[in-house]
């Protein structure tokens, strides 16, 4: 198992390009399974999740290939299973997206009830709620679900708003099942995430009919078939969002490649209010700090509001920011357990349920820490990176789920930090 050390202190200067986005590349690639023959996508990135999903592909009778330039084929051939495996399945949450796609194919799926990190309670009843108004018929049997539709999918009328907002897999899900079925199907409380915008994209170029993505009302008209396509993936809006508050709390001057600046507003938004200055140019995103950051107030909320992948990270620029600032997650209200490592390290934090309370000011110092899932992951990080002396963080097996080469793309900023073997 890795850790990875850092000595904090040191301002990040220079460039960074940001990767492709996880959230897109896995729902994109689960949808090539929908055509008849090879397609290509691009800009995926090489992270676990990637590699667990063209697994679980390979598992259903999928070829998929990997070529140096971030590149993925993905043929589904003719001999596609219907069993999604647990082993495979436990380690991804983004595994369920794979659901949608073989029951609208085959007429029937079996996937395990899927894993991914530990930040409270996600269910998939939004994902059933949907596919169960398409006519399918699912049953929860030994962990796995299992969803049968003899006759085929049939469009409907689906409302698709849950308790904390719109379901981004659950919107792809149920999209990526109506694409072949008879009839329209119109998707209220859709997710407008631009990863959900994406993987429209990608479907309406393999020939489906898929109308409003960007919108909370989709509407889909089933076609017959579908054909391979090639795709681009957009970037990864939580990467650029990771860095550019890491660029803020070193007090550097970092230079974004490649981010798009219309998915990162509402983070835009926060960050200037704290005092950093983020300028945009037809290519690139600058950012640097023009004097002292200043505690702010943060609510999570579906896109285009605050992300929640983007909390952890912004608790801790807000420990180091003069004032005092509130977090509420209203997304996973349970999702708060890198509060005690960043206490640890000298953070002033107080919990009240779905809401924390951050005491700015503080002078972090390094210490050993034990990451809990992916975006907390970063968030020790990024502490490690202004804090005195040495950071130790241990799991960063979490970290390399959802982030290509970090330590990497730090250490050519001019950070002090390198990954070793426990």
């Amino acid at each position: 198992m890795d850790k990875i050390i850092i000595t904090g202190g040191e301002p990040l200067r220079g460039s960074v390009r940001i990767s492709g986005a996880k959230n897109s590349a896995l729902p994109i690639m689960a949808a090539a399974l929908l055509a008849e023959g090879s397609s290509t996508i691009s800009n995926v990135p090489r992270l676990r999740d990637v590699e667990t999903m063209a697994d679980i592909l390979r598992a259903l009778g999928a070829k998929v290939s990997f070529s140096g330039d971030n590149q993925v084929r993905v043929n589904p051939g003719h001999t596609i299973k219907a069993l999604a495996p647990y082993d495979l399945v436990r380690t991804m949450r983004a595994s369920i997206c794979v659901l949608g796609p073989l029951l609208t194919k085959l007429g029937k799926v079996k996937v395990a009830h899927p894993g991914g990190c530990v930040i409270g309670p996600r269910p998939v009843d939004l994902h059933l709620k949907g596919l169960r108004k398409l006519g399918a018929k699912i049953k929860m049997e030994h962990g796995y679900i299992v969803a049968e539709a003899k006759s085929g999918l049939k469009g409907s009328e689906i409302y698709l708003g849950g308790s904390f907002g719109s379901s981004v897999l659950g919107t792809a899900n149920v999209m990526m099942a109506a694409t072949l079925a008879r009839g329209r199907t119109v998707i209220e409380g859709a997710a407008c995430e631009p990863e959900i915008v994406d993987l429209a994209n990608f479907l309406n170029k393999m020939g489906a009919k898929v109308r409003g993505a960007g919108t909370h009302i989709l509407r889909i008209h089933g076609v017959g078939e579908l054909r391979p396509a090639e795709h681009a993936i957009i970037p990864d809006r939580i990467e650029a969002a990771t860095y550019m508050v890491a660029g803020a709390i070193t007090k550097g001057e970092v230079t974004l490649k490649g981010a798009l600046f219309e998915h990162l507003q509402a983070v835009v938004d926060k960050l200037e209010e704290a005092g950093v200055i983020v300028n945009r140019t037809r290519e690139v995103i600058e950012v640097r700090l023009r004097d002292r950051l200043k505690a702010v107030d943060v609510t999570t909320l579906p896109y285009p509001g605050f992300p929640t992948d983007m909390q952890a990270q912004m608790m801790v620029l807000m420990s180091i920011s003069e004032g005092i600032g509130v977090i509420i997650e209203k997304i996973y209200p349970d999702r708060f357990m890198h509060v005690s490592e960043l206490m640890r390290m000298g953070a002033n934090i107080i919990r009240e349920g779905p809401r924390v309370i951050v005491k700015g000011g503080a002078k972090l110092s390094g210490a050993p820490v034990m990451a809990s899932d992916l975006r907390a992951s970063a968030a020790l990080i990024l502490a490690g990176l202004v804090a005195e002396g040495e950071t130790q963080v241990s799991r960063v097996y979490h970290l390399d789920r959802g982030y290509e080469r970090m330590e990497e793309k730090f250490s050519k900023l001019g950070a002090s930090i390198r990954r070793i073997k426990e």
